[in-house]
């Protein structure tokens, strides 16, 4: 295999969004140019041990460790993206109508600390192409998220009219569904977090599918609100909660831009911090899924022991390449070796227990 660090350096000599397009390019036409590759980095990279397998939401992981929303908005490369060896993947953020989100350049990075900021704005192909697209696979070889959003143009008012469009197209097209209101980078979208918003978007999911609609929240809401509307959700039908999006505090890394959300290294410190309070609230009320600076299997596992389920990496598969979910899945079964746990259930909340 091609060292990673080697292509990193051609990589990163490309602007952010241009270097994407080209990896999403060649994921998306890997079988078609080189179909036996996907086979074989799948065999490389896919750690198969049943201590790593959970039955959540009624389907199984092979392992506890997921792509968030972000990497491949449009679902055009899952069989790459599953041959790194994922336990499952998140798609999105779709909304109903194909947008191009905010202008560019919208994507910065930060070598040397680890982390991306990002102002992207929900660009997607939108509801319709999508679901063609996703029809076609599922059900997939391992579990799919649906990652969902309202447009730029959608009023607030109507905002509830988008998801309520985009849960039913999507509720027998995935595995779980995210509302996401959390994204710094549609204006005014973060102020749907709000209790009456909350119950009414959940009531109508529950109304409409008996699939799992979970939560995904900002890492920049205090503690006390984090968990008000964590368990209004949940008291209204959500089925698990995703811990963080990116963060807004800009003063955690020098040179950011004043727009869009930081993620990478710099949002693992309070992305954890927000999650761990939520854990000790909403621990055995519902699933919870951490992301938000996840590079290792050592954070991995301090997510886990804290009340994760799941946990989900992004910008980590930027800076630390193919092998990252491989090495995150074999540091967690020697941790769970080490603690004498027989499967990663029994490490999930252990802290808390």
């Amino acid at each position: 295999m091609i060292n990673y660090e080697n292509l990193k350096e051609i990589i990163f000599k490309l602007d952010p969004e241009t270097a994407h397009g080209v990896v999403e390019f060649g994921a998306k036409n890997m079988d078609k140019f080189c179909p036996k590759v996907t086979s074989f980095m799948a065999e490389k990279n896919f750690v198969l041990d049943s201590r790593l397998k959970q039955e959540i939401f009624g389907v199984e992981f092979l392992n506890p460790v997921g792509l968030a929303a972000g990497f491949d908005k449009n679902m055009v490369m899952p069989k790459t993206l599953t041959s790194l060896g994922f336990g499952f993947l998140e798609f999105g953020t779709i909304t109903p109508k194909p947008q191009n989100g905010n202008p560019k350049p919208r994507i910065f990075r930060y070598p040397n600390q680890n982390s991306i900021q990002n102002a992207m704005g929900f660009n997607n192909d939108g509801m319709d192409e999508v679901i063609k697209r996703v029809k076609k696979l599922y059900p997939f070889m391992t579990p799919l998220g649906a990652n969902i959003g309202k447009n730029k143009t959608t009023p607030q008012d109507d905002a509830l009219r988008d998801y309520e469009k985009l849960i039913k197209h999507f509720k027998d097209i995935s595995d779980y569904l995210v509302i996401n209101i959390s994204s710094p980078n549609t204006p005014g979208l973060r102020d749907l977090q709000n209790e009456s918003f909350i119950k009414d978007i959940f009531t109508v999911a529950t109304q409409l599918t008996h699939k799992p609609v979970l939560l995904k929240i900002a890492p920049d809401m205090e503690i006390d609100d984090a968990k008000k509307i964590s368990n209004i959700a949940i008291e209204n039908g959500a089925k698990g909660l995703i811990a963080t999006n990116t963060t807004i505090d800009y003063s955690l890394l020098d040179g950011a831009k004043n727009f869009g959300g930081l993620s990478g290294d710099v949002l693992r410190a309070k992305s954890y911090t927000l999650f761990k309070e939520l854990a000790k609230d909403l621990f055995g009320k519902t699933t919870l899924i951490s992301v938000g600076g996840i590079d290792s299997g050592e954070e991995a596992y301090r997510r886990i022991r804290a009340g994760a389920s799941l946990v989900q990496v992004l910008t980590a598969l930027i800076f630390k390449g193919p092998s990252l979910v491989k090495n995150i899945n074999l540091e967690l079964l020697k941790l769970l070796e080490e603690d004498g746990f027989s499967s990663i259930s029994e490490a999930v909340g252990s802290d808390l227990k």
